[in-house]
């Protein structure tokens, strides 16, 4: 079989969970098919399997108007690039929506089975209206028609699914949950107090760390609230950068200044190495994700394979991953908002400071807790299980176009 795979990430460009799964949902699929990745970058791997190029986005002067709309024409002027190339391809692949108007046009054009992973829903996210007007409503267009003329739809959670049927026009049978994965061979517990040192962490003091995104949907905000509510002595990490817009980097900016008056706090802006990340989730007391949508978070496996207990948010994929009582603690958000963020912020910041003041009074737990979440990643989240999904949707919608020509929703 041969696949190609379309995403806007993947190494050395990655900002997000989608460009870590594609990365290494490419490498497994490639034990046992031929592989081509197309992203959004200047990537260019040479021979090989899987085969990797990058096609131009965000500085293509074919796009020239400075308006919220840019990157949504963008993304689209760099999926007709990504798939105007000969392709030699059984099944197209694409992950998040900035790819979608490329994988739809090899459907449309080229009679090519179309699989889609979806990362995240764009319905879900309505803050992005306010950053981007126009791009936002061009972004949720192409992701709806991608997904509802898809020939199948991968989600990462139970709760993905339920989101898809009940937002868009798909078939029951079509939507599949094959969960995110994490190399466990690489994402294990590895302390380096001089990498933490280097970034200004004093591996000599508890943390609770934070890592993701500067972006509404994390709950950075909720962290950092609930940080203000921690025994004294404790230490806050947060490894957080790209920024949705200067607004919530300046937003963020003044709150860890005011937490910073109260208590040590360490920032640092940049997506730091794999073996970095790595380090920090293995110096850490616990780790926190706060998230108001989440779709999966795989920043919580890799925390779970590297012993450190999780403090997350009882939202999306979260539940599926992160064991209630066992390997970490969830906290209910009780929001009944259509952009997740919690009915009381307090009482939310109340519960996160308890159970992560819990953890940090607890060695053992934390121990426990720590070993069990190693236990589980290895067990049911490995990246050839996870391929092996894959590969079995990919089958049944090449087995499908083969006797039928061409898809039907």
């Amino acid at each position: 079989m041969k696949v190609l795979m379309l995403t806007r990430e993947y190494p050395p460009h990655v900002y997000g969970g989608a460009g870590v799964h594609v990365e290494h949902l490419a490498r497994e699929v490639a034990r046992h098919a031929e592989v081509e990745v197309r992203c959004f970058g200047d990537q260019d791997s040479g021979p090989g399997n899987p085969r990797v190029r990058g096609y131009r986005f965000g500085d293509d002067e074919t796009v020239a108007v400075d308006a919220p709309a840019r990157d949504a024409l963008r993304a689209a002027v760099a999926g007709i690039h990504a798939v105007s190339d000969p392709i030699e391809a059984d099944v197209v692949h694409c992950h998040t929506w900035y790819t979608h108007w490329g994988g739809m046009l090899a459907r449309l054009g080229f009679g090519l089975p179309l699989v889609v992973t979806v990362h995240s829903l764009e319905p879900r996210r309505p803050w992005k209206r306010e950053q981007l007007g126009g791009g936002y409503d061009l972004s949720t267009w192409i992701e709806r028609n991608a997904i509802e003329h898809a020939d199948a739809v991968i989600a990462v959670s139970s709760q993905d699914r339920e989101d898809v049927l009940r937002l868009y026009d798909v078939r029951e049978d079509r939507v599949a949950v094959v969960p995110n994965g994490v190399d466990a061979s690489v994402y294990r517990r590895a302390p380096d107090p001089a990498a933490l040192a280097a970034r200004g962490v004093d591996p000599a003091v508890p943390y609770v760390l934070f890592l993701g995104r500067v972006t509404r949907q994390k709950g950075i905000a909720h962290f950092l609230r609930a940080c203000a509510r921690l025994p004294a002595g404790v230490q806050v990490v947060l490894c957080a950068s790209s920024p949705d817009t200067p607004e919530i980097e300046a937003e963020t900016a003044r709150a860890v200044e005011a937490l910073g008056r109260r208590r040590r706090v360490v920032w640092i802006r940049e997506m730091v190495p794999r073996e970095v990340a790595i380090a920090l989730y293995s110096g850490a007391a616990v780790f926190c994700c706060p998230s108001v949508y989440e779709p999966f978070g795989i920043i919580n496996l890799e925390a779970m394979a590297c012993e450190t207990p999780v403090v997350a948010t009882a939202v999306g994929g979260i539940r599926d991953v992160v064991a209630d009582g066992e390997t970490g603690f969830l906290v209910d958000p009780r929001s009944s908002r259509t952009d997740g963020e919690p009915d009381d912020p307090e009482r939310l910041a109340e519960a996160l400071a308890a159970a992560l003041a819990r953890l940090l009074r607890d060695e053992e737990l934390r121990r426990g807790m720590g070993h069990r979440g190693r236990d589980r990643a290895v067990r049911e989240f490995g990246w050839d299980r996870v391929a092996e999904r894959v590969l079995e949707v990919y089958r049944e919608v090449a087995g499908r176009s083969a006797t039928d020509g061409r898809n039907e929703r």
